[in-house]
C-alpha cells in the first residue's frame, strides 16, 4: 500500500463522517431495539406466564407472545432490508455526487489514480457495513433463538428473518454497494444512479426471494389422506398423486443454513463481477 492510501482513506473518512455517525446511531438503535425485546419485554410476559390469572387479570399471553413475534419481525425487516438503504447511498452520495459536481475527476488530477479513488470509496464503508451488520445479526440470533415459543409458530423462513439470522444481511449490503457504484459510474448523476441503484438490488433480492425455496433439495412427504405439515416446516407445494394420494413438498428447520449459504453465496458472487465490472469501467473510462 502506497503512503498516499491512508490519507486517501482519511479523507474519505472526513467526507462522509456524518453518514458514518448515522450508521453507527443506527446500529446503536437497533441493538438497543433488541436487548429491550430479549431482556425486558420476554421476561415480562414469562412472569405473566407464571403470575397471571386469565379470569381475574383479564390477561392474554398468547396474544402478548403474538406481539413479541411481530416486534422481532419488525426488528427483522430493518436489519435484513437496510440493503436497500445501501445501494440508495453508494449510488448517490457516495459515487454519483462526486462524479456530478466534477470532484472526483478533480482528485484524478492530483495524484489520486481513479482505481486507488474508487478503491477507498468502497472499502471505508465496506467495512463500516461489514462491522456493523456482522453486529447486528450476532444480537439478533441472541434474541430471537432463545424465545420461540413466545413467538406462535417457528417463523424461521419469513423473509426479514431468513435474511438476518446469518451472512446474508452483510452480504447483501456489499452487493448493493457494488451495484449502486456501478451504477452511479454508468449514469454519472445522482438521482438517476440512486434510483437505479435502488431498483436493481431490489430486483435481485425479488429474484432470489422467488427462487429461495429451490436453492437446496426438498422433502417429500405423501399420505393417503390429507395430512398437516408440522409448524415448524416450510411447505413450498402440495397436490394429489394420480392415485388419489396427497403429498407436499417442504423444508424442515434444519434446511435453513443450506438454503441460507447458498443464497449468500450468490449474493457474494454477483458483488464480486459487480465490482470488478466498477474497476474496469472505471480504468476504461479514464485511459
Amino acid at each position: 500500500m502506497s503512503a498516499a492510501a491512508p490519507a486517501l482513506h482519511r479523507t474519505v473518512l472526513r467526507l462522509h463522517r456524518t453518514t458514518l455517525a448515522c450508521w453507527t446511531l443506527f446500529v446503536t438503535a437497533v441493538l438497543g431495539w433488541l436487548g429491550w425485546l430479549g431482556g425486558v419485554s420476554a421476561p415480562h410476559i414469562r412472569h405473566l406466564e407464571t403470575t397471571c390469572d386469565p379470569v381475574r387479570d383479564l390477561c392474554n399471553i398468547p396474544y402478548l407472545g403474538w406481539v413479541y413475534g411481530e416486534r422481532l419481525g419488525y426488528v427483522a425487516s430493518v436489519i435484513g432490508y437496510g440493503f436497500l438503504a445501501v445501494a440508495a447511498y453508494a449510488g448517490g452520495a457516495l459515487i454519483g455526487r462526486e462524479l456530478e459536481n466534477g470532484t472526483a475527476a478533480l482528485a484524478w488530477t492530483q495524484g489520486v489514480t481513479p482505481t486507488r479513488w474508487l478503491a477507498a470509496k468502497l472499502t471505508v464503508p465496506a467495512l463500516a457495513l461489514t462491522a456493523g451488520d456482522g453486529t447486528l445479526v450476532a444480537a439478533f440470533r441472541w434474541g430471537w433463538t432463545p424465545h420461540r415459543d413466545l413467538r406462535l409458530g417457528d417463523d424461521w423462513s419469513f423473509g426479514g428473518i431468513f435474511l438476518a439470522r446469518g451472512p446474508a444481511t452483510p452480504a447483501y449490503a456489499l452487493c448493493a454497494l457494488a451495484v449502486g457504484a456501478l451504477t452511479a459510474l454508468l449514469l454519472r448523476r445522482t438521482l438517476p444512479a440512486l434510483a437505479v441503484s435502488l431498483g436493481a438490488t431490489g430486483l435481485l433480492h425479488l429474484l432470489l426471494a422467488h427462487v429461495r425455496p429451490y436453492l437446496w433439495p426438498r422433502l417429500t412427504r405423501t399420505e393417503p389422506h390429507p395430512f398437516e405439515l408440522d409448524n415448524s416446516a416450510w411447505e413450498v407445494a402440495r397436490g394429489r398423486t394420480a392415485g388419489g394420494g396427497h403429498w407436499a413438498t417442504y423444508h424442515p428447520p434444519s434446511h435453513f443454513w443450506p438454503l441460507h449459504l447458498m443464497e449468500t453465496g450468490i449474493v457474494l458472487a454477483v458483488a464480486a463481477l459487480t465490482t470488478a465490472a466498477a474497476f474496469a469501467l472505471v480504468r476504461r473510462r479514464t485511459a
